[in-house]
């Protein structure tokens, strides 16, 4: 006898995986906008990077921003291609975070359950940080995009050790160290991972499978829905066990009298020990269905595997990354001191600022703290490695941000699926699983009442048999249960509804960063206002003043990006920031004289000033209020415009 099962109301229908929703969401999300806001500072740096030939670009490493190094030369080669407008140059990372959604639902299924994975990729998706960093030319997105493909693939290094997976995982964090130093604090939430398993297996690391994983299997269909004596598969064929009954060493299962298993409930078949060669069926007294040989699916459970080598393959496999990283680390470090000139030392309240920083909204930070906290509670030992990946990062980043200027909240971008992964679990525990799924009644003659269905697991060919169950609201699992799985969709459409709840919370910050990028958002620079006046009124022979020059502001990248050919001839510098190796731009030491025979000039100062010309220092201001006066002035956001004339 055959019997088939209907998809089980916490998991996603076929031909539909978990991770088919939020990727696509995340990047209809992130598109919305995505050229809007004028490039900030951070991405000017990016398009000078980017658009410098190679030779040059090497050279600023040199010199500068080595740490970022491969990301310019990864936007290098995209710039090519895309051009530099700011949609496409912010195009890759909404890629990323469009990947990052849908590889943290893949990690939330393989951790907690499909319906959990699902939750964590939306709450992800409608994020205010996930557009702010989806709509930025930086690395942020994509360190996070390598940070949870790296957790992903280790998950499943763990679960089945190949040398594919380790190559796999090897490859994955040395692409997350180039792209994001800071990002491999990550390593130690791993490492904490690969010592347990070493230890004691995968499931004392919490990598066993999830809630659902025994009713999933349990209830998935066979393989062939033929008589299973009619098949060839040994899938097929029904479970037996020795016996020695009127001479036979074997009896198909089906003949012994039914006794209730430890699992859920289920009723099997016999009570008679298993020996020999051959395995107990699904259910059976001390033996979990994941535990059947051969009968571990890809999504949920860990196949037993030596314990000895997994600590050996993964030092191996962080080989790569110490070869590749470790120079860039010491050039990294070498620069730290005019790199991160601005960063101030860590202090106990960063850390209380730190989850509305990183979700871009105090209100939605503190809601993805409190939904991840429960997550933790609800999950228990399953909750290690995101926990981990999303608490050990932080405490290490805040002990040397205590010694050294690292302390940047958006360093920390990559452990925010984590916390989501730990939310979308909470979401899915208050969310009524539903009933048991319904079975058809069996392809021959016999009637559903009479006609034991047969369980087995779909993904390996296991065979297996269990008589029908009472499921909740008293529906036998060898019947259709009238109501169909109204409760788990109710459930689901609740934990949806906390899940648009946290959108709308975040919509005025999203509004905002659409607006700009700079942060506090109320201090914008309006670098394409100050352009649009200098063109508007600039005539041949013009000379343009930036001050200050030595600056993270880069006054003079923005109006290079937004006027381009039309910029009025930069008079003072003496070597531009390709020739300088760096961002900044080298000028003359005698600004009077290099300031001869031009009759107007355009002068852009940061910050809003009422008398500009007074606001220049040194020799170059002593040199323009001798010779120039103020004929008109222009405030802008965060700049100041004015011309000059003799």
């Amino acid at each position: 006898m055959s019997a088939f099962t209907e998809p089980a109301p916490g998991r996603t229908r076929p031909g539909w995986p978990v991770w088919a929703v939020p990727g696509p969401v995340t990047l209809a999300i992130t598109l919305v906008g995505l050229g809007h806001a004028q490039p900030w500072r951070d991405e000017l740096a990016t398009w000078s990077a980017a658009t410098r030939p190679l030779p040059d670009l090497a050279r600023l490493t040199r010199t500068i921003d080595a740490a970022t190094g491969p990301y310019y030369l990864l936007m290098h080669g995209w710039t090519a291609l895309a051009g530099t407008s700011p949609a496409a140059l912010r195009l890759p990372s909404a890629l990323a975070m469009a990947a990052t959604a849908a590889l943290t639902a893949r990690l939330g299924a393989r951790l907690a359950g499909d319906r959990a994975g699902l939750l964590a990729g939306l709450l992800f998706a409608v994020l205010p940080a996930t557009s702010r960093y989806g709509q930025e030319a930086r690395p942020y997105a994509l360190a996070t995009l390598l940070a949870v493909l790296a957790t992903l693939l280790l998950v499943d290094a763990l679960c089945r050790p190949s040398r594919r997976r380790w190559a796999g995982y090897a490859v994955a964090v040395a692409a997350l160290g180039l792209l994001h130093l800071i990002a491999l604090t990550l390593l130690a939430a791993h490492a904490v991972a690969v010592l347990l398993t070493a230890a004691r297996g995968p499931t004392a690391a919490g990598l066993g499978p999830p809630p659902q994983s025994r009713r999933e299997i349990l209830d998935a269909p066979p393989p062939s829905r033929g008589h299973p004596r009619r098949s060839t598969h040994a899938g097929d064929r029904p479970w037996v066990e020795p016996h020695g009954c009127h001479g036979a060493p074997q009896t198909p299962m089906a003949f012994h009298p039914p006794a209730t298993s430890t699992v859920s409930g289920t009723r099997w078949v016999s009570r008679q020990p298993v020996s020999g060669e051959h395995e107990a069926p699904p259910g059976a007294p001390g033996v979990e269905p994941w535990q059947v040989a051969g009968a571990v699916p890809v999504r949920t459970g860990c196949a037993p595997a030596p314990r000895q080598r997994v600590f050996a393959w993964w030092l191996l496999a962080l080989v790569p990354a110490v070869v590749l990283v470790a120079p860039l680390a010491l050039a990294a470090r070498g620069q730290r001191g005019r790199q991160l000139d601005w960063v101030d030392p860590a202090r106990l309240p960063d850390l209380v600022s730190l989850p509305g920083g990183l979700a871009q909204s105090g209100v939605v930070g503190g809601f993805l703290l409190g939904l991840a906290a429960l997550g933790v509670v609800r999950l228990g030992r399953r909750a290690l490695l995101p926990g981990a990946a999303a608490l050990l990062p932080v405490l290490l980043l805040f002990t040397a941000g205590t010694l050294v200027p690292l302390w940047v909240t958006r360093y920390l971008l990559f452990i925010v699926p984590f916390g989501c992964l730990l939310a979308g679990a909470a979401l899915a525990a208050a969310t009524p699983a539903g009933s048991r799924p319904a079975v058809a009644g069996p392809l021959g003659s016999a009637p559903p009442e009479t006609a034991p269905p047969r369980a087995a697991l779909a993904e390996t060919g296991q065979p297996g048999a269990a008589p029908p169950e009472t499921a909740p609201g008293g529906t036998r699992s060898g019947g259709t249960r009238p109501g169909g799985a109204a409760p788990a969709k109710t459930g689901l459409g609740a934990a949806l509804a906390v899940i648009v709840l946290a959108g709308l919370l975040g919509l005025p910050d999203q509004a905002a960063l659409r607006r700009t990028h700079e942060w506090p958002r109320s201090a914008p620079v309006d670098y394409a206002g100050a352009a649009g006046i200098v063109a508007a009124g600039a005539r041949p022979g013009d000379a343009i003043v930036y001050s200050p020059r030595d600056g993270w502001l880069f006054p003079d990248l923005g109006l290079a990006y937004h006027l381009g050919s039309r910029l009025p001839r930069d008079v003072l510098v003496v070597r531009d920031q390709r020739a300088d190796a760096s961002l900044w731009a080298t000028e003359c030491g005698d600004p009077a004289r290099c300031l001869a025979g031009v009759d107007r000039v355009w002068l852009v100062v940061t910050g809003r000033r009422a008398d500009p010309l007074a606001a220049v220092p040194g020799a170059k201001g002593e040199a323009l209020r001798d010779g120039f006066t103020v004929r008109q002035v222009w405030p802008r956001p965060g700049l100041t415009v004015a011309l000059l004339a003799r």
